[in-house]
């Protein structure tokens, strides 16, 4: 597709790349230099150079390569499905699969898994994403199979009236045992893959939790309840107040990720129950899963207590603005 821009009179003398990565928002500015680069944008029918000046009068014209369109396959997977209906279908998600397609995982994905059930069902459906877990947690997950279902659960996800229970393992005990964690977080100035509370977009988030079980003065396995669903919103809130999950290498640094001297294999977070009023009967539903056994071998070791100290894990947001007392904690 072609698009063409004609310098007015009234436009500033500017760098080519800087013009067009104004107009172009979806491009970055590396991306634009590469495609001038390649040929792909030419000033007064004029192959360019990113550096080169626009002024008034200057014709640019800029070919903008249209992205194939990606057909993605269902591929064999076994799923342990809880409960599915015509209109959703929840299942126990596990650890070490990545929910959605994207680059870097076209394929083996859990909704790859879904196209291909959906489509051997003796009537074949189309599998929505209304949520998603890391590839690292494990458990509960609901999945939409009809445009009006999947309208209905994004709306009570948007509204956050999902009830959601999740179960970890983290280094340290949280003080006081009921608490409700809340800080605005966003993506990293930094590190724009990983989310803090030192971001440029902060939106607002709040966890509670409830300490179940101490470890000595060592762990603690905890449950949460999160008010809203930020992307690593409970990995990152237990980051700031100087308790990272046990294996979260990004959050919480090496440190947590070995016990007895072995490494632990993967974030150890756990979606236990989900809970929602499905959209087409209007009845609550709700769904409780144990956790997996690699949780529970770590958790084993420390009921067992530890013979080799897990060491200090180094955190650098404070705490004190970012959690508040909840002293009535419940359970369903």
């Amino acid at each position: 597709m072609q698009t063409e821009f004609l310098i007015t009179a009234g436009e500033q003398p500017k760098r080519l790349d800087v013009f067009l990565v104004h107009r172009e928002p979806k491009l970055s500015r590396a991306a634009v230099q590469r495609m001038i680069t390649a040929g792909w944008v030419r000033v007064n029918d004029q192959l360019a150079k990113p550096s080169q000046r626009i002024k008034p009068g200057d014709v640019i014209r800029f070919d903008s390569p249209q992205p194939a369109l990606l057909r993605l396959l269902g591929q064999p997977r076994s799923l342990e499905i809880l409960f599915e209906d015509r209109a959703c279908l929840v299942l126990n998600k596990p650890a070490g699969i990545v929910v959605h397609p994207a680059p870097g995982h076209w394929s083996n994905t859990l909704f790859n898994a879904l196209l291909d059930h959906c489509a051997r069902l003796s009537e074949p459906a189309t599998p929505g994403l209304v949520h998603r877990l890391d590839k690292d947690t494990s458990g509960v997950m609901v999945i939409a199979k009809t445009e009006e279902a999947h309208r209905g659960l994004a709306r009570q996800f948007e509204s956050h009236s999902i009830a959601r229970l999740y179960e970890a393992l983290v280094w340290g005990v949280p003080r006081p045992s009921d608490g409700r964690i809340e800080c605005p977080i966003g993506p990293d100035r930094q590190d724009a893959k990983r989310t803090s509370t030192r971001t440029l977009q902060p939106k607002a988030a709040a966890t509670e939790y409830h300490v179940q079980e101490a470890f000595d003065a060592v762990a603690a396995r905890l449950l949460l309840r999160p008010q809203t669903g930020r992307t690593h919103q409970i990995r990152t809130h237990l980051q700031t107040i100087g308790h990272p999950i046990l294996g979260d290498r990004i959050y919480g640094g090496e440190r947590v990720g070995v016990i007895e001297g072995s490494a632990i294999s993967r974030v150890m977070l756990h979606a236990r129950m989900l809970g929602f009023i499905h959209p087409i009967t209007q009845a609550y539903s709700e769904f409780t899963i144990a956790a997996p056994a690699d949780f529970n071998a770590v958790r084993h070791i420390l009921v067992n207590g530890m013979t080799k100290p897990m060491g200090r894990v180094d955190y650098s947001e404070s705490p004190e603005i970012c959690w508040s007392r909840w002293s009535r904690w419940t359970r369903k």
